[in-house]
């Protein structure tokens, strides 16, 4: 039996459906592998088809080739001695699985399915796979590893079972997505598994964006003592050399890698930057497009495309009305100087007022009101997918999750756009989030140290400007009431009843959860953008677009 092993941990970005692309880039961590005198190399979930395929599993030609794609991968490591641990899609007797494959010498000897499909918000497995068995555990380098795949380990029943079967060392391959403080949760439950099996447990995420979802990496091993054996980086990719050895308490890691945590603040910041790079980059786009208000969240996405894909590819345009104010125009400029981009301004009077004309016989008799006021918003958006289409840059749009939840956004004007970094973030978050960058430089971004957004954004009343002297508060409560109150809804589906309880105008309440049940049909047409919390409207919050419910208390 062996009593020493070096395990290598494939912390990697795979592309969706880009098998070859993915095949490539896992050939080259076998060989890294292979140079760092590693005994076993595991790579992340369903890693040659990357987390997460969704209805391409139903293609037959796509299954075929993603087969063969794992095969391809396994086949690299023939004439090295080094034993594969590939997360893979799998026939068998005509039933799809989710599956780890074990390849030696070139070929794929061994497979293990994976048992708890996971069925929620995110992720419905079960609509594409057969659940495995119970597993037992592989023989690799004669020693007995137990290989739970992602949701495998968030009950007892899989880890129980390898444990119960004789395995010595527990590896967990998973497309686990990134949300607020998401990290604590899983060295949570990986440590309850270590408890209750009193095995060593190490845990593999990939990283990178993909659609809506952030991986966030920051993977980690969890001694069978409940001590820490290692993390690798956040939002990094990374090959993950750890060694063990076998002791009078079964195996222990040797090696001291302990990588810092993203902070909180960080952590969202890197995952709007990455899930917004990622989406260009995977949809073979390199420049962006926004129109920059001198609001704060034109500013803060602004910064987020800088920190993305660098100043050189991000294109900002203030596009002035009548009631542009004088300090926006100098906020747009300052902050487009201190991000160091491409600014221009595009004035919209011409246009405004030539469609104002053009529905005046249309709008006889009625007075003027939220139809011309949007159609400000609508001809911002016109000219911005103009540029889009005739620079093929991305155009990115800069909606809050606040504005998002209760209808206060344009459809088709501000809402125009491929992807919005700030969906999913509330308004007073967004302002937390300018301050913490102007103070703050996140690793692997590429904007400018020091303050990237003016002081004078961060300070005054944020204001659509569609009409003289608006203000935001003229048509929604204080943002941080507005807030609370979507937060109760919204992240804890509390009751109106609840809300109220917490100190809110009962008013107020009903106006909110009006809002929020109405502006339904908004955001089913939005942009996709990063999820950062468990309630992201779309890929975590799923409700009807015709509603008649209202929660008006007891």
């Amino acid at each position: 039996m062996a009593d020493k092993l070096r395990i290598a941990l494939a912390q990697l970005n795979p592309t969706v459906g880009a098998l070859s692309k993915n095949v490539e880039k896992g050939k080259a961590a076998i060989d890294e592998a292979v140079a760092a005198g590693a005994n076993i190399l595991m790579f992340p979930e369903l890693f040659p088809t990357g987390y997460f395929p969704e209805d391409l599993l139903f293609k037959p030609q796509f299954v075929k080739k993603a087969m063969e794609a794992a095969k391809d991968l396994a086949a690299h490591g023939r004439d090295k001695d080094i034993s594969l641990l590939i997360p893979s899609i799998w026939v068998d007797n005509f039933q799809l699985y989710n599956a780890v494959l074990l390849a030696e010498d070139g070929n794929i000897i061994d497979w293990r399915a994976k048992h708890d499909l996971p069925n929620d918000d995110v992720f419905y497995e079960k609509r594409y796979f057969t659940p495995g068995n119970l597993p037992g555990p592989f023989n690799i380098q004669n020693v007995r590893i137990g290989v739970p795949i992602c949701e495998d380990i968030w009950r007892k029943d899989v880890v129980e079972c390898l444990a119960e079967t004789g395995a010595e060392l527990l590896l967990c391959p998973n497309g686990s997505p990134y949300w607020r403080n998401k990290h604590d949760l899983r060295m949570n439950v990986v440590v309850e598994r270590v408890v209750e099996s009193g095995l060593p447990l190490l845990y593999l995420n990939q990283i990178g964006g993909q659609d809506e979802l952030v991986f966030d990496g920051a993977s980690f091993g969890i001694n069978a003592d409940r001590s820490l054996a290692f993390i690798g980086k956040s939002f990094e990719e990374e090959l993950i050399i750890i060694d063990w050895h076998r002791g009078d308490e079964g195996w222990v890691c040797d090696t001291d890698k302990a990588e810092p945590l993203a902070s909180t603040d960080g952590a969202t910041w890197r995952a709007c930057v990455l899930g917004l790079r990622d989406y260009l980059h995977k949809n073979h786009f390199q420049k962006v497009v926004l129109g920059l208000s001198g609001g704060i969240d034109s500013a803060v996405v602004a910064a987020i495309a800088v920190d993305a894909v660098g100043a050189e590819n991000v294109h900002c345009i203030m596009l002035p009305y009548k009631y542009t104010s004088e300090d926006s125009l100098k906020d747009a400029k300052d902050c487009a100087e201190m991000l160091g981009v491409r600014y221009d301004v595009v004035a919209i009077g011409d246009a405004v007022e030539a469609a104002n004309d053009a529905l005046a016989p249309l709008f006889e008799g009625l007075k003027p009101g939220l139809a011309e006021e949007n159609l400000q918003s609508r001809m911002r958006g016109t000219y911005l997918m103009g540029v889009s289409n005739k620079l093929g840059s991305m155009l990115i749009t800069t909606g809050n999750k606040s504005e998002m939840a209760v209808g206060y956004a344009t459809i088709y004007g501000d809402m125009n756009g491929g992807f919005n970094p700030i969906k999913d973030l509330y308004k007073m978050q967004v302002y937390h989030l300018a301050d913490w960058r102007n103070h703050n430089m996140p690793k692997n971004c590429l904007g400018p140290e020091g303050r990237v957004i003016p002081q004078n954004i961060i300070d005054k009343a944020p204001s659509a400007e569609l009409r003289p002297d608006q203000k935001d508060q003229d048509s929604l409560p204080p943002y941080p009431v507005l807030d609370a109150i979507l937060e109760g809804f919204v992240e804890g589906e509390k009751s109106f009843d609840e809300i109220v309880g917490e100190g809110h105008d009962p008013e107020v309440v009903a106006k909110v959860q009006k809002l929020l049940y109405i502006a339904e049909y908004k955001r089913r047409q939005a942009a996709p953008g990063p999820k950062l919390t468990q309630k992201a409207f779309g890929l975590g919050r799923k409700y009807p677009i015709t509603n008649g419910f209202r929660d008006e208390g007891n």
